[in-house]
């Protein structure tokens, strides 16, 4: 194993106290390390909280700030937050409008973050994101795992919780973004947890993990690697087949790199998705390229798409600034 660390017992805490530090102007840690806050918090507006194991990086930390999360609750690499990370999130930037916990369908988040929401003072309601179309039930979720389409729905929802609307509202929204999303990725290559010193799954020099899981979980099958034509048919296949009938109109397309995949091939998957949409009827009309939600140093991709309406459109454009994403301030 060969990573920049001093030791994987503070890996976690080094890397927030660095990055806290960088983006002063808009985060500050909380105590014990236990979640990242906005370092200017709106008085009257719904509190969005949301976390996850690190090593997904820029989420969920990244999208903290102005147009998106008040906090995220970081766990240690690939493991859930506990409850009392969340509950003392939430105490940090409740305002009184309640709070919103945005949580991916795994099952250590959900029950962690339920348990929190049941000793908060406060109201509080969930959205659960589970956009992988790969499979109905992995190693760690009971259902569809959440996960890069989580970064719509925060966003979309952190520009509505600007807007002033009220939990209950917040929470029809989220679910309804969550239900225009799909995603599935591919692996290339596995990834090593700190901790454990030794890649997370084996693949051969020729092969390659379709509708592998942001930690590595196993997906659809293990097949021999192609095209990347073909890899992204594959996928834009078992999007447009998920969706049905509805697959068609604008669209948001996310091609997210999983951490050890050169921009040159992000894009490229991009232009292979883009063409192959356009020919379901599917029109590109708001897009991200990058490493957003990551698995460590993996290299692949996934791909998500969000059936766009009005709504989500102008909420997507609304202004953002945070580590990960800015734009319109």
């Amino acid at each position: 194993m060969k990573k920049l660390i001093n030791a994987t017992e503070t890996i976690l805490t080094e890397s927030l106290d660095g990055f806290v530090s960088a983006h002063r102007d808009i985060l500050v840690v909380g105590d014990e390390h236990k979640f990242v806050r906005r370092a200017s918090l709106k008085p009257g507006k719904v509190a969005l909280i949301s976390g996850g194991g690190s090593g997904h990086e820029p989420l969920h930390g990244g999208f903290v700030g102005l147009g998106m999360l008040d906090a995220a609750c970081p766990g240690q690499v690939f493991t859930s937050p506990t409850p009392d990370q969340m509950l003392a999130a939430a105490e940090a930037v409740d305002s009184g409008a309640g709070t919103l916990f945005i949580v991916k369908n795994y099952e250590g988040d959900v029950m962690n973050f339920e348990m929190a929401a049941e000793m908060a003072t406060g109201e509080v309601m969930t959205v659960l994101t589970d956009d992988d179309v790969a499979v109905e039930t992995s190693t760690f979720s009971t259902g569809r795992r959440g996960v890069a389409g989580t970064l719509f729905v925060e966003k979309v929802l952190g520009a509505a919780a600007e807007e002033g609307l009220d939990l209950a509202a917040l929470k029809a929204l989220g679910d309804r973004a969550n239900a225009a999303t799909r995603s599935m990725g591919v692996a290339l290559t596995s990834c090593t947890v700190p901790a454990a010193g030794t890649p997370t799954f084996e693949l051969g020099e020729g092969e390659m993990e379709m509708g592998v899981g942001i930690h590595g979980e196993p997906g659809r099958r293990r097949v021999p690697l192609t095209s990347a034509s073909e890899i992204a048919e594959e996928m834009v296949t078992a999007i447009a087949d998920d969706f049905g009938d509805k697959a068609r109109g604008e669209a948001f397309v996310l091609l997210n790199g999983f951490g050890g995949t050169p921009l040159m091939e992000l894009y490229l998957m991009f232009n292979a998705a883009q063409q192959l949409l356009g020919r379901r009827g599917i029109t590109v009309s708001r897009c991200l390229v990058g490493n957003y939600v990551t698995s460590l140093e993996m290299a692949g991709c996934s791909l998500t798409v969000t059936l766009l309406d009005d709504e989500l459109t102008r909420l997507w454009d609304a202004p953002v600034h945070t580590p990960a994403l800015r734009w319109g301030v």
